[in-house]
């Protein structure tokens, strides 16, 4: 594979593309407003020389606080072409976590979105003596908080435009960046620890998109909703792969307007977290629960007739034909509806950052909404596995992409080696000696195993593996994936490290939940009284071990303890691409924990007897 530049893509780009509609598209007073690749062009140019009249070198760090717009992107661009190292920040993060990664990576700008924003890396300013400048996209949270070294990106660009008669030679210029040069330093959210800057150079990444484009079948005239965090590996080199194949990026409002957004775009491809499917998967079910006994009787027998279709197809092996007038009748009756919902244009989906439920998997690909699973990790800028879209094995993250080698060690661990691994942590060279051993393999930190085609199947996150009292290894993940099927669980926390026996912390799906109370006269007032009545602690328990009953006595959850709220980015509870935070969740909820352990009430007496 040639040693490309993230700045060679963009250059390359925005001439190949220059005669497509647009490049990005983002909502705009209850519009869709788009960015032409010219437009970008020359935004990215002007800011690019904009950052260099603030005084920015090629070098500097540069950091990015926003929600997802076209704006992240420019100034990504101008950061890449200015040669500078942008570092991006989640927007959901607090003004003490986001002035640890200003301070760890010595920025000395940022760019920022609204006046929120702003007003968080202004408190965290105070004690930055090397943050010079804060560079803020809406132009109104300027003049609402005027002071040295804030400036709008509005005029940015002007100065950028001004100087640009100084500056004939800025592509040539721009293009001087090398493959390893640090492109970025992605601090990882961690679910676990403070977060680490990871070093990705431009060949890390770049390398990463060629070999990405060499395995999904997208280019022009397709379309892709984004709507996890571009601050996230993932997002941002999916961007990027989408932007050098000329598919339209469009940004969704927020994760919580996706089904909207979905509606309005129209996409052709999406790229998601599990949590997505899940919830879609979730409201499926429940609308047919909540139908009559005539539409719940046609939806089951749909999906048992798709599973059955999808079964054999997966495999290869011919459809028979009363089977295939099944599927026909299925698919107008019950998965024609779905495709409406997710907008009707849909080819495929992609699913990373944590394992999907390989029955979610079955319904969507039954639906003709098939989701291509791949795996990696921030660390490897981030795609390692994907599948193929002719070739999908369910229950599996997919193959190595090209360049990427695979080995599982001998506990188990997945092991990689490629042109995409990292350059390193910033300033922790012991903690990147930990993770890259001497012969440049690096040790995910995940369980798994390959199979005889090659196909890697994630077990589980080595430190997430509960190791009971009794030295019984436990891997949570999977159990909590089954509970969340249930239509009363909105999600799932297993709990046991080191403890005599684990236990599950369940949120309740709530919209279920009181509707099943009231059908039964029960009384409450709050939430809180609602998961105190005895017959409802009974309801959610029996459902969480209907979905359990494959599990081995040790493994089995001897407590189902109720949370009134459930997990948020904002509580510090989840990562920002959805994953939980264990300890976190244990620290909130220790009393919990404790008393339940503590306790040797009946509630535990009964399930245990029945494990």
């Amino acid at each position: 594979m040639n040693r490309g530049t993230l700045t060679q893509l963009f250059f390359t780009t925005v001439d190949r593309h220059a005669g497509l509609p647009a490049a990005f598209r983002s909502k705009v007073g209850g519009a869709w407003v788009s960015v032409s690749h010219r437009e970008a062009l020359e935004r990215v140019q002007a800011i690019s020389l904009g950052l260099r009249e603030l005084g920015i070198k090629p070098g500097d760090r540069v950091a990015i606080v926003s929600e997802n717009r076209p704006e992240w992107a420019l100034s990504d661009y101008a950061c890449l072409t200015s040669r500078t190292t942008d570092v991006p920040i989640y927007p959901t993060l607090t003004a003490k976590q986001t002035e640890y990664i200003l301070r760890d990576s010595e920025s000395v700008a940022a760019f920022v979105s609204t006046a929120a924003q702003l007003d968080k890396v202004l408190e965290a300013k105070g004690n930055l003596s090397g943050l010079r400048q804060v560079i803020v996209f809406d132009a109104t949270a300027v003049s609402q908080r005027r002071g040295e070294g804030i400036v709008s990106l509005e005029a940015v660009e002007a100065k950028g435009r001004a100087a640009a008669s100084k500056h004939p030679k800025w592509r040539e210029e721009a293009l001087q960046a090398q493959p390893d040069d640090l492109a970025t330093l992605i601090y990882t959210s961690g679910t676990t620890g403070d977060p680490k800057g990871v070093m990705l150079s431009h060949y890390n990444i770049w390398s990463n998109v060629q070999a990405v484009l060499q395995m999904i079948p997208i280019g022009g005239g397709d379309e892709c909703l984004s709507m996890l965090p571009l601050s996230h590996s993932y997002e941002r080199m999916v961007d990027y792969t989408l932007f050098q194949a000329g598919v339209i990026i469009n940004y969704a409002e927020s994760f919580d307007t996706v089904a909207a957004n979905l509606g309005e775009v129209k996409p052709t491809v999406v790229l998601s977290v599990p949590r997505l499917y899940e919830k879609v998967y979730a409201r499926v079910l429940e609308n047919a629960l909540s139908g009559s006994a005539i539409k719940r009787n046609i939806f089951f027998w749909a999906k048992r007739a798709g599973e059955q279709w999808a079964t054999l197809s997966l495999a290869g092996l011919p459809i028979p034909g009363g089977l295939a007038i099944k599927k026909k009748i299925a698919d107008r009756l019950v998965f024609s509806k779905l495709r409406a919902r997710t907008g009707g244009r849909i080819r495929f989906f992609v699913s990373g950052a944590a394992p999907l439920s390989a029955e979610i998997a079955k319904f969507f690909y039954s639906a003709g909404l098939p989701v291509i699973e791949g795996y990696g990790l921030t660390e490897t800028s981030p795609v390692l596995t994907l599948n193929l879209l002719d070739r999908i094995k369910i229950g599996t993250v997919g193959k190595a992409i090209p360049g990427v080698e695979l080995k599982i060690a001998q506990d188990g661990e997945i092991l990689a080696r490629g042109p995409n691994i990292m350059k390193g942590y910033y300033k922790l060279p012991e903690a990147t000696r930990e993770t890259i051993n001497p012969e440049g393999w690096l040790l995910t930190g995940d369980i798994g195993e390959l199979d005889s085609d090659g196909y890697l199947k994630i077990t589980d996150r080595k430190k997430e593996l509960l190791k009971t009292a009794g030295g019984k290894y436990i891997a949570p993940q999977p159990i909590e994936m089954a509970v969340k099927r249930n239509k009363f669980v909105a999600n799932a926390m297993m709990y046991g490290d080191r403890r005599k026996f684990p236990i599950i912390l369940i949120v309740p799906n709530f919209d279920n939940l009181e509707r099943w109370a009231q059908e039964r006269s029960l009384s409450y007032g709050t939430r809180a009284e609602l998961m105190g009545l005895p017959d409802v602690k009974a309801k959610v328990e029996r459902e969480v071990m209907s979905m359990l009953s494959h599990l081995a006595k040790f493994e089995t959850p001897k407590k189902v303890l109720l949370l009134e709220k459930d997990f948020t980015i904002e509580s510090g509870e989840l990562t920002p691409t959805l994953k939980v935070k264990r300890r976190v969740v244990e620290q909130h909820y220790k009393d919990l924990i404790d008393a339940a352990y503590a306790s040797g009430d009946a509630i535990a007496a009964s399930i245990e007897s029945t494990t």
